[in-house]
């Protein structure tokens, strides 16, 4: 009889240290902005992650005048709704109280997260792959993926130098870096010309560890909560981020990839815009701060005949032959189809169907116009997307 009684306290024992450990994909510790966001899109990028709140709430910061999408944009409409605030277009007003209860409900609803508050970790470190951390009620973490929000003290624990952490830079298509951004739109002095690279959010040294450095912004959060997701998912070292596949995923829920500020999430053609944007095939312009894509500017040879021809050797030999000034949407047609290899009469006759209804152009399909940002972007991503061509990681494109 007290066999068995050992062996069951044992069992039980065994299975009570077996509950006390949690081992999520993705680990996060903060109540800030980064935080969150880094929390709510690793747990709907569809991986399980723990959210280690200190205290008993959510300590957000205002998210100011950033170019807002993804995470921060959702979080805007939910306080403005809470609020009872239904101008769209007027400026937020920010209370901390009401934030943390809006981020209290909307992190309750979610599958795949957990928070935990007013838990304190007590020791952290790694062990082989994972990180371990041990909590002030008796949990323990292993995580396979740790998010660091700027915290000093995680870094003196886990003998992290952060020192060569950067941060936002200023959008210049000058340096073919931007083609890798993960993060847009941070409001600094004035301006929403600001972009991070997946890279910058990776340090060489430490695998599986994403490190953020601004905590106050839920844009670079999200893009770390990306990126650490990736990893975890599908079982890998962030060393081996896909810059493609997560900057996909950030645009599945509405992300800029790049500051263009006049050319919001809900306008239709913005994903297309968004990722044939993000290759440098259609250019911007800087105007007081703001990167202004003007979808509605007519295309010329002189606009796309460099950077088509950099992504597409056969571009080169159409543009040869085309001795045009403008790009007319018979011109845009002809190129797509020689370049990218279809059939001119059918895939003219498709193009004039998605017209006004797929593509949600006000416009009339005539051939014989000079085509806009806007037409060419959308058919480029429909019909040989320069975003699947291969970058390497400092936006150069290989072939």
């Amino acid at each position: 009889m007290k066999k068995y009684l050992f062996l069951f306290s044992t069992f039980f024992l065994a299975l009570q240290l077996k509950a006390q450990t949690l081992k999520p994909d993705v680990f996060i510790v903060g109540n800030n902005n980064a935080a969150v966001a880094a929390a709510i899109q690793a747990a709907q990028s569809n991986v399980k992650t723990v959210l280690l709140l200190q205290s008993g709430g959510f300590d957000i910061a205002p998210v100011g005048n950033d170019l807002h999408s993804g995470v921060q944009e959702t979080f805007i409409k939910k306080m403005k709704a809470y609020e009872n605030q239904n101008d769209s277009l007027a400026a937020l007003k920010f209370d901390k109280h009401i934030a943390n209860i809006v981020l209290s409900k909307w992190t309750d609803s979610i599958k795949n997260l957990t928070v935990i508050k007013n838990v304190l970790w007590i020791k952290a470190d790694r062990a082989g792959k994972r990180w371990v951390f041990k909590l002030s009620d008796g949990k323990t973490v292993r995580p396979e993926v740790l998010i660091n929000i700027a915290d000093q003290k995680l870094n003196a624990a886990l003998k992290i130098a952060a020192t060569g952490a950067t941060s936002w830079a200023k959008f210049d298509y000058q340096n073919s870096i931007y083609k890798t951004n993960v993060a847009v739109g941070k409001n600094i002095d004035g301006s929403t010309n600001t972009t991070l690279s997946l890279y910058q959010l990776l340090m060489p040294a430490q695998e599986n560890l994403v490190y953020v450095s601004d905590a106050s912004s839920m844009l670079m959060g999200q893009s770390a909560g990306a990126v650490a997701a990736y990893a975890g998912f599908f079982n890998l070292k962030t060393s081996e981020s896909n810059l493609k596949r997560i900057q996909g995923e950030l645009i599945a829920f509405n992300t800029n990839l790049i500051p263009f500020a006049d050319v919001g999430t809900k306008d239709s053609n913005w994903k297309a815009i968004q990722m044939v944007g993000i290759t440098g095939m259609l250019k911007a312009e800087e105007i007081n701060g703001k990167l202004l894509f003007n979808a509605e500017k007519l295309v010329s040879t002189a606009d796309i005949r460099e950077p088509m021809s950099a992504h597409y050797y056969k571009a080169q030999i159409w543009f040869d032959d085309h001795k045009s000034e403008a790009i007319t949407i018979e011109d845009a047609l002809s190129m797509i189809c020689y370049v990218g290899n279809k059939a001119p009469e059918s895939t003219r006759k498709e193009v004039e169907k998605k017209w006004k209804t797929t593509y949600g152009f006000a416009t009339d399909f005539n051939p014989e116009r000079q085509v806009s940002k806007r037409e060419l972007a959308v058919m480029l991503q429909d019909y040989m997307p320069p975003f699947n061509v291969t970058i390497d990681k400092t936006g150069k494109i290989l072939r």
